[in-house]
């Protein structure tokens, strides 16, 4: 009789210890799930096919010289600060920002390679894929509002002053090249926007926790700025210009590898328990199933 006595001391005990919440240890919190990135070959295509067909013909369009420049107006109703780009132009400054526009797309090839090696070959062709549609349709909207504005770059306000010397206000013959009037928005600067943040955001995807997302941002900022300033001191764009390139470029890059983010389902969880009934009980089965 003591023995059976004993027994059931111990289950009303072990009962009582698993009705307390507080004597029960502490779920462990469940892992975070890492988003991954993923292409769609018909989606993505025909983004990269329409964007790239839109930007050559446009490129096309400019060479012809059918579409007429506006000219400029009197540099009094420029903004203040665009006023700074029409001071004196440095020669060097256009074939130094084209360099800096070379290395971001460089990197824009080199970076999916890297990200082959180290992830695997599917992460590196996705990779490819975004910096491509970005890319790509960093070039359409930079054509669209180019044709659109067809603002007045700062070095055909200095033409202008050029042949105002020569032949008078009144006789002077009006600009007739296309490309004098594509200063909105920088391209060069659009360009390398984009790929900055491209980079930056697949890189705080591809290596969390580490060093790598914020050398990338902080490089590819400086060499967006630097490819700005440059175009500026060329004559080919006013600071607004820049700006605004820098604005597009980055919120397309950013746009773009968000849209490829896909997050990781969450880890499949499943419970059996028994609930203990006067008489007898039920057995309950139960959890969370990811999709």
């Amino acid at each position: 009789m003591a023995y059976v006595w004993l027994v059931l001391l111990l289950l009303a005990a072990a009962d009582a210890h698993a009705a307390d919440p507080a004597s029960s240890p502490p779920a462990a919190p469940a892992p975070k799930a890492r988003p991954r990135l993923v292409a769609d070959p018909i989606t993505d295509g025909a983004i990269i096919s329409v964007s790239l067909g839109f930007g050559a013909l446009s490129e096309l369009v400019v060479t012809t010289g059918e579409i007429t420049p506006q000219q400029p107006q009197a540099s009094s109703r420029l903004l203040a600060i665009d006023r700074l780009a029409l001071t004196k132009h440095e020669g060097n400054a256009g074939p130094t920002s084209s360099i800096g526009a070379l290395l971001a797309l460089m990197y824009a090839v080199a970076d999916p390679i890297a990200s082959g090696y180290r992830d695997g070959a599917s992460s590196g062709l996705v990779d490819a894929v975004i910096y491509a549609e970005a890319l790509s349709i960093t070039w359409a909207a930079t054509n669209m509002a180019k044709l659109t504005v067809r603002r007045p770059r700062p070095s055909a306000y200095q033409e202008q002053e050029r042949l105002y010397e020569i032949y008078g206000m009144e006789d002077a013959p009006s600009i007739t090249e296309t490309d004098t009037a594509l200063s909105f928005f920088s391209g060069h600067t659009a360009l390398v926007a984009t790929v900055t943040s491209t980079a930056t955001y697949l890189a705080f995807v591809r290596s969390p926790g580490s060093v790598r997302p914020w050398i990338t941002l902080l490089a590819g900022t400086a060499l967006t700025g630097f490819v700005g300033v440059q175009r500026v001191r060329a004559g080919e764009h006013f600071p607004t210009d820049v700006i605004a390139g820098t604005m597009a470029g980055a919120g397309i890059g950013l746009l773009v590898a968000h849209l490829h983010r896909e997050e990781a389902s969450a880890a499949q969880s499943l419970w059996i328990g028994f609930n203990r009934e006067h008489g007898g009980g039920t057995v309950l089965l139960g959890g969370v199933l990811g999709d």
